[in-house]
């Protein structure tokens, strides 16, 4: 059988979920109703955040930036999911589905890299209170944020290289609900040892050394926080911190859940419903996480509604 390559003007077939029509009609308005209140809840932190003077400080700084990527991923993932919860399957071109798996890269990665930042930013603040000030400067938080998305923009830009490299031939059928490095590369007919290399060089420099890295601070300012004197200070120091280690440890396992899962059958489709938590509703957890759970924002909010 000739080989057929993929270019430019060649479609993707997306088989989403497979599910019946009505399941389908579910999940759809699920979705919908969540991705709203994903840009709704991300859009008031970022507004808070700017306009609040109370919350001009790193941690608040970071999370802000938090909030742009869980704008960024559900609107590169919902849009089209919804088209194809709506048809069963869907369509994409070989450009759309690169540039989709561009962004969704991009906003993973700088989010590995932020989460990172904001456990390095608990540490100090815990751990160095005195020299909080002198070494979370305005200047530096900007540059490490900088850093974070430079860093997002270019890993999603070496995959997507290689990817449009690569040689592709029928069937051009993706059984996912997005375009993610894994089916892509399974559809591959030409070599792929460069982007398996690179995947595994990525695995070990996104996930395994900001999760070491999160370990070790969360355990130097458990440890720094078991020495304080008195049950408020402890109670207040762990306050500040809980929030973070929520969103980490549920971005993470969801994140790992998905690619150490072996694929194949019903766990395949296992995988695709974690593959939801991670691109859909961890966006959407975030921002009530940190409302919730912190009274700046709960303060900052009231006195915004209180202008209205």
């Amino acid at each position: 059988m000739q080989e057929k390559n993929l270019t430019s003007d060649t479609d993707f077939l997306l088989l989403g979920f497979q599910l019946s029509q009505q399941l389908n009609n579910f999940l759809f308005c699920l979705l919908l109703v969540i991705y709203c209140g994903t840009i709704c809840g991300n859009l008031l932190i970022i507004t808070l955040v700017s306009t609040s003077k109370n919350l001009h400080t790193p941690m608040y700084f970071f999370i802000s930036h938090l909030s742009i990527s869980d704008i960024l991923l559900p609107t590169d993932i919902v849009p089209n999911l919804l088209n194809i919860l709506l048809n069963n399957e869907g369509h994409i071109t070989f450009i759309c589905c690169i540039i989709q798996f561009y962004f969704f890269a991009t906003s993973e990665a700088f989010e590995c890299f932020l989460l990172t930042v904001m456990s390095y930013d608990r540490y100090v603040a815990i751990c160095n209170p005195l020299r909080y000030t002198s070494i979370m400067t305005s200047d530096r938080c900007v540059i490490l944020a900088a850093m974070c998305w430079v860093l997002g923009f270019s890993i999603a830009l070496m995959y997507c290289v290689t990817i449009s490299l690569l040689t592709f031939c029928g069937p051009n059928i993706i059984d996912h609900f997005f375009c993610d490095l894994v089916p892509l590369v399974e559809l591959a007919c030409s070599s792929t040892y460069t982007i398996e290399l690179e995947i595994f060089i990525m695995c070990f420099i996104l996930l395994f050394i900001p999760i070491a890295i999160v370990i070790i601070s969360y355990i130097t300012i458990i440890l720094t926080i078991l020495r304080f004197q008195s049950r408020i200070s402890r109670q207040k120091a762990f306050s500040t911190c809980s929030s973070h280690l929520i969103v980490v440890s549920i971005y993470y396992m969801t994140l790992l859940s998905v690619y150490l899962f072996p694929k194949g059958g019903q766990t395949l489709n296992l995988n695709k419903f974690l593959a939801l938590l991670y691109t859909v509703f961890t966006p959407m957890v975030n921002p009530i996480i940190y409302s919730l759970r912190n009274k700046d924002i709960k303060r900052s909010l009231q006195k915004m509604i209180n202008n209205i």
